[in-house]
C-alpha cells in the first residue's frame, strides 16, 4: 500500500504509474472519498472537543442558560452519530480504493507495454550446439520414464504431471541444492504454511489484484499460496522489530499454487506452465534506506545467478519494463534460462524489490535508533523452481543416445548418479 499522504502531495505521479503499469484503479474517486472522509473525522474530532468542554460548563449553569446548553449537547451528539456514520460508511470504501493503487516504479525501469520491452542487461554462458537433433524434455522424460504428463492429467486435468524415478529425485536434489547454498549464505531456513488467510494474501499484495489466480477456500477465508513469499514476508505482521535486528534474511521451500487464469492456449505443452511446482525462495526484511534496498536487490539475483551457474546453465538477466511490473514492484530483475526446446530464453527467476508497499498493507515496522517507527523495506527473488527448470537441465544435458547427463552439482543429492539411463 502506498502513502496517502504522498498522493495527496503528487496525485499525478500516481496516475503515470498506474498508466506505465497497465494497472486500473480509479484515483480521484479515492481522493474524493479521502477528502470527505478526512472532513467527517476532523469535525468528529472538534465535536468531541466541544462536548467535552460543554460538559464541564453545563454543571455550573443554572435556569435558560443550563437548558440552552443541554440542547445544544443533544444538537451535538445527534451531529456525531452522522458523522460515525459517514465514516463507518467511507472507510471502507477508502481501504477499497486503496488497495488498487500501484506503486510508481523506480526511475531506473523503462518504459515499456510488456514483457516483450524488457531490457536485456546480461547473459551468462554459453548456449550448446548439438551435433545431434536434440528432444525437447517432455520426449526425453517420457522416454526415460521419468516425467507422466498424461497420468497427471488423469489426476488433476491440464497442467499436471507427475515425476517418477530419476525425475522426482533430480526434482528434489535441485531444491536441496538451492537450500545448502542459502543457508551457508546465513539465511533463516524456514517451513511455512502454504494455505494462508486472506488478509496474508492481501497484505504480502496478491490480493485484490490477481485474486483469480489463486485457488481458495472460501469456507475458510484462506487462500492457496502461489510461492513462499507470501507466508514467509507476512511471518512479522503487526510486529515492530529492532532496528539492530535488521536486516532479517529468510529462506524457505514450499509447493506453490496457481490457477494460471487467463493463460488459455498458452504454453500448453511441458511443464513451462503449470498448476503446482515447488520454489525455494528468499526473502529479506530490512531497513527503510533505498540505498541499502538496492544493495539488497542486487544480493538476490547474485544468489539466484550462483544458483545456475552451479547448475552450468546458459541465462541471461532482464530489467522489467514498467507494463510487466506488478502493483507494488518499484523494481524487478528477471532471469531467464535458455530452453533449446522454445528456441529462447524462459524466465526462471524474478528478483523484486518493493519498498514499504508490503510492509505498510502487513504493518511491519522498527524502531529507528531515534526512536521514531519506520515501515520496512521488503525483497522476494526465487533461488530455484522446479520442475520448470529441469527444462533446460534435461534438454541441455541430453545425449544423442537419449540418456541425460546429470551436471556435477546435482549427483552427490542422487546418490552419485552420473547418467539417466531409464528406469531408477
Amino acid at each position: 500500500m502506498i502513502d496517502i499522504k504522498l498522493l495527496r502531495a503528487n496525485p499525478d505521479e500516481y496516475r503515470q504509474a498506474a498508466r506505465a503499469k497497465n494497472i486500473s484503479c480509479d484515483l480521484d474517486a479515492l481522493l474524493d472519498v479521502d477528502r470527505r472522509l478526512l472532513d467527517a473525522q476532523r469535525e468528529l474530532q472538534d465535536i468531541k472537543t466541544a462536548q467535552n468542554k460543554a460538559g464541564k460548563e453545563i454543571a455550573q449553569l443554572q435556569g435558560p442558560a443550563k437548558q440552552a446548553a443541554i440542547a445544544q449537547m443533544t444538537e451535538l451528539k445527534k451531529r456525531a452519530k452522522e458523522l460515525s456514520d459517514t465514516v463507518t460508511e467511507l472507510e471502507p470504501k477508502f481501504q477499497e480504493l486503496m488497495l488498487l493503487v500501484p506503486q510508481p516504479a523506480d526511475p531506473e525501469v523503462p518504459l515499456g507495454r510488456d514483457d516483450t520491452e524488457n531490457v536485456e542487461l546480461r547473459r551468462v554462458g554459453e548456449v550448446r550446439k548439438f551435433d545431434f537433433t536434440p528432444k525437447d524434455h517432455i520426449e526425453l522424460g517420457t522416454a526415460l520414464d521419468i516425467i507422466d504428463v498424461d497420468r497427471g492429467v488423469k489426476l488433476a486435468g491440464s497442467r499436471n504431471y507427475v515425476l517418477k524415478g530419476a525425475g522426482a529425485l533430480m526434482h528434489q536434489a535441485i531444491l536441496r541444492l538451492a537450500l545448502d547454498q542459502m543457508v551457508a549464505k546465513g539465511y533463516t531456513l524456514m517451513t511455512v504454511p502454504v494455505l494462508v488467510n486472506e488478509s496474508v494474501m492481501e497484505g504480502t499484495g496478491y490480493f485484490p489484484v490477481g485474486r483469480d489466480q489463486a485457488y481458495l477456500c472460501e469456507r475458510d477465508a484462506q487462500a492457496l499460496v502461489g510461492t513462499a513469499e507470501v507466508p514467509v514476508t507476512a511471518y512479522h505482521c503487526g510486529e515492530i522489530l529492532a532496528e539492530a535486528d535488521l536486516p532479517r534474511k529468510y529462506v524457505a521451500l514450499s509447493t506453490c499454487f496457481r490457477r494460471e487464469a487467463g493463460a488459455a492456449g498458452k504454453d500448453t505443452y511441458g511443464l513451462y506452465r503449470i498448476h503446482y511446482f515447488d520454489k525455494v525462495e528468499q526473502v529479506i526484511l530490512g531497513p527503510n534506506d533505498v540505498s541499502a534496498s538496492k544493495a539488497f536487490h542486487q544480493e538476490i539475483l547474485r544468489n539466484s545467478e550462483d544458483m545456475l551457474n552451479a547448475l552450468g546453465l546458459p541465462y541471461r538477466v532482464v530489467n522489467v519494463c514498467t507494463g510487466d511490473l506488478g502493483q507494488g514492484q518499484v523494481q524487478k530483475f528477471d532471469i531467464e534460462t535458455w530452453m533449446p526446446s522454445r528456441g529462447n530464453y524462459g524466465e526462471t527467476h524474478s528478483a523484486s524489490r518493493f519498498y514499504e508497499f508490503q510492509a505498510r498493507r502487513l504493518n511491519i515496522r522498527y524502531r529507528a535508533a531515534d526512536g521514531s517507527l519506520k515501515f520496512c523495506h521488503t525483497l522476494n527473488n526465487t533461488v530455484i523452481a522446479s520442475p520448470r527448470v529441469l527444462i533446460p537441465v534435461l534438454e541441455l544435458y541430453q545425449n544423442a543416445d537419449g540418456s541425460v547427463t546429470v551436471p556435477p552439482a546435482l549427483r552427490p543429492y542422487m546418490g552419485g548418479m552420473e547418467r539417466i539411463t531409464g528406469r531408477a
